[in-house]
């Protein structure tokens, strides 16, 4: 019932069969979850020396109480691995609770197991659960330790923080031109020092504009008749009451999202040499190395190899093959939260010149544009990432030459041939030195 499995028959009615083929038995005592909001249903297989199978299927409710009753149960019964789906986020006060004790448990993901013909129902999935992990056919999701996911939470949610200041930025911007403010054309930042203290005169009923230009300080004093210009719009009542609640709110997101980085802080120390390595490498810095570390943890040996992180993580393309052929393929969801910090991270990287990462940038996007080549750099970080943590040694930097020095004759042919074009006889001599 699958390409890589055989199941058994169960008897109706009856808590023990025996198999009707000759399968391995991976884990003898196992057991299944079927998780819910409000109920998580647990099938438990007991392989016995006569060949007959034991089952046992209970209902427990998703209180800490009911799930401290569930890991007694599965204690009495000596259970020693666990299997369950990652449903939502409904898996997560399972898993605090089960996690203590000294049993394996798998978080599986949906996609990777095929769901069992017929009625379908919260035993038959338990069951069939139960019945892969017995025969060691499932694989288990990346699971950081416990530090690790508090201080992922912190920076995920560090992140929608500044996700919603970011929106709200726009949200002021696009109040301010419904009023015909052009502040946004004239100074670069609109909550900037100067662009703030014109802000707040407008707010204290201020409307010349001479008076509020007049606020600006350094560099865009040089832009005074601009500014009397940008300030000089159509304000109604009602923006004045927009701006002064999204100003509020901004300030209250910047607040949060400093007290979210001290938090961050707190729990980073036993991390440290990990966090210095990453910072080894370019345009990785100390909120990037955290939200990286929270990601990935600091074992890379839970990841076979770089091209599995680099798979895990959404930043290669899908395996698409028919017919002998390897077919373009898009890119894998993979981690959501990793990928988009990669890319900031890689963005960062390719503006630093005389680095491999900027030469990889310039040397992809000749040939497959912008977006392509930034996740070629990407996936070149997250490679160097995973070989820093793993050896312990800090990032070497290649060089901007890398690649020429890598094949120099192609570039030397490239050259003379467009010079060839533009109508030159072309001699190579070497240098003396």
């Amino acid at each position: 019932m699958g390409e890589n499995c055989v199941l058994f028959a169960l008897r109706r009615g009856h808590s023990h069969s025996r198999e009707e083929a000759a399968v391995e038995i991976v884990h003898a005592r196992c057991c299944g979850l079927d998780v819910h909001k409000k109920s998580v249903v647990a099938c438990v297989l007991i392989s016995q020396p006569d060949g007959l199978i034991e089952r046992q299927v209970r209902t427990f409710k998703t209180m800490t109480g009911d799930l401290l009753a569930l890991a007694d149960w599965l204690s009495c019964l000596g259970v020693t691995h666990v299997a369950l789906e990652s449903t939502g986020v409904y898996w997560r006060p399972v898993f605090n609770v089960l996690e203590d004790d000294s049993r394996t448990l798998l978080l599986v993901n949906p996609q990777h197991m095929r769901a069992v013909p017929g009625k379908k129902t919260d035993v038959r999935d338990s069951e069939w659960l139960a019945d892969l992990l017995r025969h060691g056919l499932l694989r288990g999701s990346f699971i950081p330790p416990a530090p690790i996911r508090a201080v992922r939470e912190l920076t995920r949610y560090r992140k929608t923080l500044v996700q919603a200041r970011t929106d709200e930025i726009n949200r002021l911007q696009k109040t301010l031109e419904g009023a015909n403010i052009k502040l946004a054309s004239v100074a670069s930042d609109v909550l900037g020092m100067s662009s703030r203290a014109m802000l707040t005169a407008l707010l204290d009923g201020e409307r010349d504009p001479d008076v509020m230009a007049d606020l600006a300080q350094g560099r865009l004093r040089n832009k005074l008749p601009e500014l009397r210009q940008a300030l000089a719009g159509r304000i109604q009542p009602h923006h004045m009451i927009l701006v002064g609640q999204i100003l509020a709110h901004i300030d209250f997101l910047e607040q949060a999202i400093a007290q979210m980085q001290t938090e961050i802080e707190r729990c980073l120390p036993p991390f440290e040499a990990a966090l210095e390595l990453l910072q080894s490498i370019p345009a990785i810095k100390a909120v990037a190395g955290a939200a990286i570390l929270a990601e990935i943890g600091t074992d890379m040996s839970r990841f076979p190899s770089a091209g599995h992180l680099a798979s895990w993580a959404g930043l290669c393309p899908s395996n698409k093959q028919s017919a002998g052929k390897r077919m373009k393929g898009p890119v894998n969801r993979g981690n959501v939260w990793l990928r988009a910090i990669m890319g900031e991270v890689a963005w960062n990287a390719v503006k630093m010149r005389d680095t491999y990462f900027h030469a990889q940038f310039q040397r992809v996007a000749r040939r497959r544009g912008r977006q392509q080549a930034v996740i070629a750099v990407a996936h070149s970080l997250l490679i160097v990432i995973y070989h820093v943590l793993r050896t312990g040694r800090p990032y070497s930097e290649l060089g901007g030459n890398y690649f020429d020095q890598l094949d120099a004759t192609r570039v030397e042919r490239h050259h003379v041939h467009r010079l060839e074009q533009l109508g030159y006889m072309v001699t190579l001599t070497p240098s003396a030195a």
